[in-house]
């Protein structure tokens, strides 16, 4: 069974739809980057594969054993999250909450875990240092590290890269990229950047309210589709990071 299917999904707010005819579906290993214009129903669509959002229409179902609370996930930053007080160490245990169920207290094996995502992040010298003293790529790494704790198959991340400089933004794209090939989890992101999604994306989909294209990021580069928007973008000029996709 696959990891994740999507099935003529429909999601949306008030009874108003936000994105349709969603149907794709993930084996698992896969590096799927989510592109469209603003407004698209990108960050929805993620907050369905969360089951944030009941469906309208259509169905979300996994296989291979995932289950909803063992996605790991990375949310657009908000300026409460880059005050939060606590350190760094502190923040990324926290994503094992849900593998807590009844435990009313976090084990060694949580401990152990935590502390083997921040160093994988390249963190560990500043394990205890608090969050809100950090810059804002090294905040983006212990929240990568936190999402990595609540899953061992499949991370959600929503545009991780935004407001980041293009060296950081550089080295967090290759953080995603080890996670992806080395340790095998599943990686779906929605990215500001078309640059990196060319580059590390085996998959795309488009949307614009519903989806236009799903398929390997070869075929959408030469895809109609494909061509249409990237062309689009030159046209507008400006640099991959201020380009929403």
């Amino acid at each position: 069974m696959s990891l994740i299917t999507c099935n003529k999904l429909s999601l949306g707010y008030d009874g108003q739809v936000s994105i349709a005819e969603i149907d794709f579906s993930l084996e698992g290993g896969e590096y799927l980057c989510i592109v469209g214009e603003n407004g698209a129903g990108k960050s929805t669509l993620i907050k369905g594969l969360l089951k944030l959002k009941k469906p309208m229409s259509g169905t979300i179902t996994t296989g291979n054993g995932l289950k909803s609370n063992e996605i790991g996930y990375l949310p657009q930053q908000t300026v409460a999250q880059k005050d939060f007080p606590a350190s760094v160490f502190e923040v990324v245990l926290s994503g094992r909450l849900n593998s807590l169920g009844w435990k009313p207290f976090y084990t060694r094996k949580d401990r152990k875990d935590a502390l083997e995502k921040i160093e994988l992040m390249g963190m560990s010298h500043l394990k205890n240092k608090c969050y809100q003293e950090l810059s804002g790529g090294q905040q983006q790494r212990v929240l990568l590290a936190r999402a990595l704790c609540a899953t061992k198959k499949v991370i959600l991340l929503d545009e991780p890269a935004a407001g980041l400089d293009p060296m950081v933004t550089a080295e967090l794209y290759e953080l995603i990229n080890k996670i992806n090939k080395e340790l095998k989890i599943t990686v779906i992101m929605v990215s500001h950047d078309i640059a990196a999604a060319a580059e590390y994306a085996s998959h795309i989909l488009h949307v614009s309210n519903r989806q236009l294209f799903f398929g390997t990021t070869a075929d959408y580069v030469k895809s109609p589709e494909g061509r249409r928007f990237l062309g689009q973008l030159e046209l507008e000029g400006g640099t991959n990071d201020d380009r929403a996709i």
